[in-house]
């Protein structure tokens, strides 16, 4: 797809940001020049959603982002004015990679839907999904929408690491990707197969790493946006085909970003509006809540070079609301309440690994049958994970635990490579409410700590109502905190604050998560009949 930047004349303020390392940057005012316009804030969605590949159809935007280890992988979110997003779908319905995504024999943490590549072929009206999955082979799905059904179309046995899919204007379909030395592919017609692959760039040293590349043609050229992790971002354009040769100019290095705390924004991609207005979605790293999206206008030089606009130096807090058309509707907000109605999950659910289809079901409330026998909840089949909501959200659960066994533990997690749980503790025929910590992996992703019971009370009665509130601000350990209530109204705070920790290396940021299983054996079960993310 060509995406022309507009021809008339550019004005700007060119200014070189020695100190944040900026080739250049157009500045935007700030104060009381924006007051009187609409504006947007970053981050424009305060969720975790990394290595963003980012297109429009039509009036519509579209987005995917990475999900490791969780299932379904790749979700899609959808946009009309690339400020309020939806989740719409997944790309990858399920990660049938090995038996390791099953938490059969061993566990996939960290691994699976890594930066992928999200694009849409308007010859047969259908979007493509590709991704390379264990350094071991590409897959590429398709879905004429969105929602689905999305189906595997093809398996390629060159893995395609942080690829970026082109479908080129003579509908030819094109992949960038590659870590550092970075390569072009061909795929045949169909996109079942690779027809040629060519090294086209080898990253200087003096620049470090590239990748998470994005293929572009605008104007004729041909552009490969690429970040330095996790702190800057490159473009490499060609003036003579997809092959190159390409040359290399920086488009931001150390720049000061969005969110209190949170990191430089990189990687993601370019959009073109339908006024012709270009638009940059990078994310920001902001642990212990994850990656999250920002979103900031670029203007191009007159040579054809992309330019971030900034606000005072540093990439805007706020910005001027893109113009575009009205929208047709609003999106589904990403927060609310979920009772679980119909027959499938809402797309803002991931499971912890593939799920037992077997031991869940929806409709008139969330039913998890116990599907593992372990102490170890990283083992644990059947979590069902939310993303939590920034600066900060609490997840509320309504839990009807009166078909629960000898043995089962069931409940609320703030889940990640250190975590925390409230929930109920099944023993010899009696149930108590519990806080528990000290859920570890190490830096294998191996379990380190199984978790350690920190305060409890009695609970009678067959239903609770349980609370996890997480600050998610980023630059520091940040506190967890749990609560429960009997009645609905009075909520009682158990045990003392868990200290989210803020670390990049699980990449993944914290989720709420719902579970249940068995320390003796299979049978039991809970029904959640409500769950509500609420922010102050």
């Amino acid at each position: 797809m060509d995406l022309s930047w507009p021809h008339q004349p550019l004005t700007r303020r060119r200014t070189l940001a020695a100190a944040t390392g900026l080739a250049a940057g157009a500045l935007l005012p700030a104060g009381p020049a924006l007051a009187t316009a609409a504006q947007y804030t970053n981050p424009v969605i305060w969720q975790d959603f990394a290595d963003i590949d980012i297109i429009r159809v039509g009036d519509t935007y579209y987005a995917s982002a990475s999900t490791m280890h969780y299932s379904p992988g790749a979700p899609v979110l959808r946009s009309y004015d690339l400020v309020n997003w939806e989740i719409a779908g997944h790309s990858v319905p399920v990660l049938d990679f090995g038996a390791k995504y099953d938490l059969n024999g061993a566990r996939g943490y960290v691994r699976g839907i890594w930066a992928s590549s999200l694009a849409y072929r308007p010859s047969n009206r259908t979007f493509y999904w590709l991704g390379q999955i264990d350094f071991a082979r590409t897959y590429l799905y398709t879905a004429t929408a969105v929602e689905g059904p999305w189906n595997r179309l093809a398996t390629i046995s060159t893995p395609y690491y942080d690829a970026g899919l082109l479908v080129d204007t003579d509908d030819t379909l094109y992949v960038a990707y590659g870590n550092t030395t970075i390569s072009v592919a061909q795929l045949s017609p169909d996109g079942r197969n690779q027809v040629r692959t060519q090294e086209v760039f080898r990253t200087p040293s003096s620049v470090g790493t590239l990748e998470g590349a994005r293929f572009y043609k605008i104007n004729g050229q041909y552009y490969i946006f690429l970040t330095r992790p996790a702190n800057g971002q490159y473009i490499l354009r060609s003036s003579s085909g997809p092959f190159g040769p390409y040359t290399m100019r920086q488009v931001l290095l150390d720049l000061r970003g969005p969110i209190p705390g949170g990191g430089v924004p990189h990687q993601g991609g370019l959009v073109r509006t339908q006024s012709g207005a270009w638009y940059y979605m990078a994310f920001v790293d902001a642990y212990p809540g994850g990656r999250m999206p920002a979103l900031a206008p670029v203007t191009w030089t007159t040579d054809g070079w992309p330019v971030v606009q900034l606000v005072n130096g540093a990439w805007g807090t706020t910005y001027p609301s893109p113009s575009v058309p009205t929208p047709p509707r609003q999106v589904t907000p990403m927060t609310g309440v979920d009772t679980f109605d119909g027959t499938t999950l809402k797309p803002g659910w991931e499971w912890n690994h593939n799920p037992d289809n077997t031991k869940w079901s929806v409709g008139n409330g969330l039913t998890l049958r116990t599907a593992t026998v372990t102490h170890d909840l990283y083992w644990a089949r059947n979590t069902l994970t939310h993303r939590v909501q920034g600066p900060t959200s609490t997840a509320t659960v309504q839990l009807d635990h009166s078909a629960m066994r000898d043995g089962d533990r069931a409940g609320l997690a703030l889940l990640r490579d250190s975590s925390a749980w409230i929930g109920l503790k099944r023993d010899g025929g009696a149930t108590r409410v519990v806080m528990v910590t000290g859920l570890t992996m190490d830096s294998n992703w191996n379990t380190t700590g199984t978790g350690t019971e920190i305060a409890s009370a009695p609970v009678s009665g067959g239903r609770i109502r349980l609370r996890a509130n997480a600050d998610i601000r980023p630059g520091a350990p940040r506190p967890g905190t749990f609560s429960y209530s009997t009645d609905g109204i009075t909520f009682t705070r158990l045990g003392p604050a868990f200290s989210m920790g803020n670390d990049w290396r699980f990449f993944m940021g914290y989720r709420f998560a719902l579970f249940n299983h068995a320390t003796q054996a299979l049978g039991g079960a809970v029904r959640v009949t409500r769950f509500e993310v609420s922010t102050p």
